[in-house]
């Protein structure tokens, strides 16, 4: 109820300010205005084509980050060398913003969908890589050594032992990196050109028509909301067992 009365309180601000002048009509219209364009975008085809475009770079590059960071996080966190003789590397790639490759991008693949995936990999990868690294590091010896006085082979122990310490980890990597990968596929569609909501905020900008940008911001930033509330849930399905979300689901 507080998160919904914070979003009223938001909205009634955006409406005065607009109506009394405060701000410029002409570059933040009001929220009614924007709103009802909003309405009119759920039932239009156009609208939910550019949807579709945003939502299939989106799980594209993420699918891909998703299975490439997990497995070399792995194989490096399971080596002390590895894990040491990367470090620098990982430190030196990480802090690069996707959006310094865009030029590459453009020049590898133009405007076609594989530029988006790039930024959306690149981005993405780091986000979940460094979470299963420190998962992996987060292993508890004496579980590893009574793996293996066992004799559980080093595919046991990395199904029994590694990856239930491992797993909150990793879905944590993955909710940072399902945003991260909407605001570089919003990001990749806005510079680039290639196919999306983005390209159509950028269209509705370079020709004035104000209201229709802010409602596809807006429309933006609740698939941003959805996406959360989804990850959040698979967290949860996922992570059952785990105290913090037995505490959860117990409040």
């Amino acid at each position: 109820m507080l998160g919904i009365a914070g979003i009223l309180l938001f909205l009634a601000v955006w409406e005065l300010a607009s109506r009394t002048g405060i701000v410029n009509p002409r570059f933040l219209p009001p929220a009614s205005e924007v709103l009802l364009q909003l309405g009119r975008n759920f039932v239009s085809a156009d609208f939910w084509t550019a949807v579709g475009q945003t939502m299939t770079s989106w799980a594209i590059g993420l699918a891909i980050a998703a299975a490439a960071a997990t497995v070399i996080g792995f194989i490096i966190g399971g080596s002390d060398f590895l894990r040491r003789a990367t470090h620098t590397t990982i430190e030196f790639l990480r802090p690069i913003p996707s959006v310094a490759l865009i030029p590459l991008a453009v020049l590898l693949f133009g405007v076609s969908i594989e530029s988006s995936l790039l930024l959306i990999v690149y981005a993405s990868f780091w986000q979940i890589l460094i979470q299963v690294l420190y998962g992996t590091a987060d292993v508890d010896n004496v579980a590893m050594d009574t793996a293996r006085s066992y004799g559980l082979g080093w595919w046991a122990r990395v199904r029994h032992v590694v990856w239930p310490t491992t797993l909150p980890y990793l879905i944590t990597g993955l909710r940072l990196g399902a945003a991260v990968a909407l605001v570089l596929a919003i990001t990749a569609e806005l510079v680039i050109g290639t196919e999306g909501l983005g390209k159509q905020i950028e269209l509705n900008r370079s020709g004035g028509s104000v209201v229709p940008m802010y409602a596809l911001v807006i429309a933006t930033g609740l698939i941003g909301v959805v996406i959360n509330i989804g990850m959040r849930f698979v967290e949860r399905r996922a992570l059952r067992w785990h105290s913090s979300v037995r505490g959860d689901v117990a409040v």
